[in-house]
């Protein structure tokens, strides 16, 4: 049977994926679990960075080895012509600070991902693209690239723009605890007595709704041919 691992970082970018499957939590680690006779799916988030992307990778593994690995979820666009709400099967990701390079396997797209220690501002944006010749920009990629390179497996990802190149947004890292757990209240605290950052907000999360459901198309599309986990759980796309 093949194992294939989905790694992100929250629950709400794997939400239209895992429709439906079994779900378990274990020290903080979220988990969905899928199978057919020739292929079992698993999806884990654990949280926002690299060492929760690595804390997710591992808690798999500790199933069974893994045969493929996915890095999915929310990432910010670094042009323009991005459009907030579509994904991406990308290239490969950086990991800005050790300027490495992970290349995804076979049949990837042309855009470079930036996995940054950060939520990107708009400034960083810019000189993240500059710098990098990046045109998304994530926290976790990376960190899911080496560990499939070090095991020598498959390494693929795929990523939903949840805001766009020019957006003006508060400072998500302020709301991210160490462990990289993200804490809606804070963030709604903050946010309540500035209603200049409603709009945007507003804007960030049906983006963020459409590129879930964009990442679930494409995976869908990618591994399940014969549809099998796609009928399993109910899963409907955006035309039906």
């Amino acid at each position: 049977m093949t194992r294939v691992a989905i790694i992100a970082a929250m629950p709400g970018e794997l939400k239209p994926l895992v429709r439906g499957w079994p779900h378990s939590v274990r020290n903080k680690t979220h988990f969905w679990a899928q199978r057919t006779e020739e292929e079992e799916w698993i999806a884990a988030c654990a949280g926002a960075g690299q060492d929760a992307a690595t804390r997710a990778f591992v808690a798999i593994e500790d199933g069974g080895p893994i045969d493929l690995v996915f890095s999915v979820g929310w990432a910010g666009a670094l042009r323009a012509d991005i459009a907030a709400g579509s994904a991406h099967n990308v290239a490969g990701a950086i990991d800005v600070r050790t300027g490495e390079r992970f290349h995804c396997d076979a049949d990837a797209g042309e855009l470079w991902l930036a996995t940054s220690p950060k939520v990107a501002d708009a400034a960083e944006k810019q000189r993240l693209a500059a710098a990098y010749n990046a045109d998304l920009v994530d926290m976790e990629a990376a960190a899911v690239g080496r560990l499939a390179a070090m095991r020598g497996i498959p390494f693929y990802c795929v990523k939903g723009v949840s805001d766009g190149f020019s957006e003006n947004l508060p400072d998500f890292n302020r709301f991210i605890s160490a462990d990289g757990q993200f804490h809606v209240g804070w963030l709604l605290l903050h946010v309540l007595p500035r209603p200049w950052h409603w709009p945007s907000l507003v804007r960030m999360g049906e983006n963020s709704k459409q590129a879930s459901q964009s990442i679930a198309e494409c995976l869908f599309d990618f591994l399940d041919e014969r549809g099998h986990i796609r009928k399993q759980n109910g899963y409907r796309n955006l035309e039906t």
